[in-house]
């Protein structure tokens, strides 16, 4: 079964619309539709933006529909003059830009307990992502996608991402959702349209090209589930 979680309804409404024999359930507040898409086992969920929310859903998630692997899909602020609006950045791993506890003596980002600052993300549902992307002819890159509490629109926020990480894109929930996965043992992977600079400008960008940027990550999911099952 393949689990997918974005934060808004608009980044994966067209993929619930596609699920045949739809049933679902409401936990915690989050509405889980399951059913099938290109005969594949699909668990879909809109888990609220930010990561205490995205959290609560890949938990819940993993608990009651078992799911082989989990993709985090949306969009994302670009933090790389490589990705600009319109293309798609795909996790190596993942990482919290705003965990820190470097007054006692921890690097930036470290996760305290797992003991880790990025997250590996799953190198074969990543090169089947980028697959499909290929197939689209969409820009892409691959490598670390930041999260954290904050929408990204200060340009000195955003050097400060880029220079701990060294990150491609910045979002509010792909991070958690990897640690949760990773304390499970569940393969995971985040793939984000991006929607705006991260920048002075992100407000503008990110209202403007909203819609466009989610279909274009749903058109690559819709994609990735059918060729995971040839």
């Amino acid at each position: 079964m393949i689990g997918i979680i974005g934060a808004m309804g608009v980044e994966i409404q067209s993929l619930v619309q596609m699920l045949e024999n739809r049933e679902t359930v409401t936990l915690s507040g989050i509405e889980y539709a399951k059913g099938t898409i290109h005969n594949r086992e699909v668990v879909l969920a809109v888990c609220g933006i930010g990561k205490v929310f995205a959290a609560v859903c890949a938990q819940t998630m993993i608990l009651k529909f078992a799911p082989d692997v989990i993709i985090n899909t949306g969009v994302a602020g670009t933090l790389t003059e490589s990705l600009t609006i319109g293309d798609i950045a795909v996790s190596e791993n993942v990482a919290q830009h705003d965990m820190d506890t470097t007054a006692l003596g921890d690097p930036a980002g470290f996760l305290s307990g797992i003991n880790i600052i990025k997250i590996p993300a799953d190198g074969k549902t990543r090169q089947l992502l980028v697959d499909c992307i290929k197939q689209l002819g969409v820009n892409y890159r691959t490598g670390t996608i930041c999260s954290g509490d904050q929408f990204l629109a200060s340009q000195e926020v955003k050097d400060r991402i880029v220079k701990n990480f060294g990150a491609i894109a910045g979002e509010m929930e792909g991070g958690a959702i990897g640690q949760v996965c990773f304390i499970n043992n569940v393969k995971f992977c985040v793939l984000r349209a991006i929607s705006d600079r991260a920048d002075g400008s992100g407000a503008e960008n990110y209202f403007e090209f909203l819609e466009q940027a989610a279909q274009t990550a749903v058109n690559v999911i819709d994609r990735f589930i059918k060729m995971s099952g040839e």
